[in-house]
């Protein structure tokens, strides 16, 4: 029996550099936005290169997120990570609570009717303000509100399965 493959899931970017002590200035992806800073290892991504770091510490400042991490005490040290993507192994993510999914998790997963008929698969997903919409790829495209109950009536990740209240007329 083979291993399960690792995940990695991008949780934003390095955007510039904070202070004159390595701290790095992060566009975080997560919402909230703080929570990036809340895990314990990141993997910067950069030129095909992936680096592990610990994080030592972190806070929302401002727009964006600042985080200091093990091995970069310098401005100069950290200017070398501008550009970098912030990477996590999947299982590291926190767990959620019935009914919360993490996007990488819905995507890619096929998309079906109360009434059977295939939808597609999930591309990605939008954050809107009012809830998140499912994209669903193909010909026509689809735009889902994700909203558990009323519209989303199933999600079954060992499946790989979301069954919808929605008609192909939408």
């Amino acid at each position: 029996m083979s291993a399960k493959p690792t995940k990695w899931v991008t949780l934003g970017r390095v955007s510039g550099v904070f202070g004159v002590k390595g701290w790095l200035k992060v566009q975080s992806y997560t919402e909230p936005r703080g929570n990036i800073a809340q895990l314990g290892v990141w993997l910067l991504r950069m030129n095909g290169v992936d680096s592990p770091f610990d994080v030592e510490d972190g806070r929302s400042q401002g727009g964006s997120v600042v985080a200091k991490l093990r091995g970069l005490d310098d401005r100069d040290r950290a200017l070398e990570w501008v550009g970098a993507e912030i990477v996590v192994e999947r299982e590291g993510l926190p767990a959620l609570a019935a009914n919360e999914f993490y996007w990488t998790d819905l995507e890619g997963l096929e998309v079906r009717t109360t009434a059977g008929e295939v939808l597609g698969k999930v591309d990605h997903l939008l954050a809107t303000g009012a809830n998140d919409v499912l994209v669903i790829g193909g010909s026509p495209q689809h735009l889902i509100p994700f909203i558990v109950g009323p519209v989303v009536k199933q999600v079954d990740l060992a499946a790989r399965l979301i069954v919808v209240d929605w008609s192909t007329d939408y």
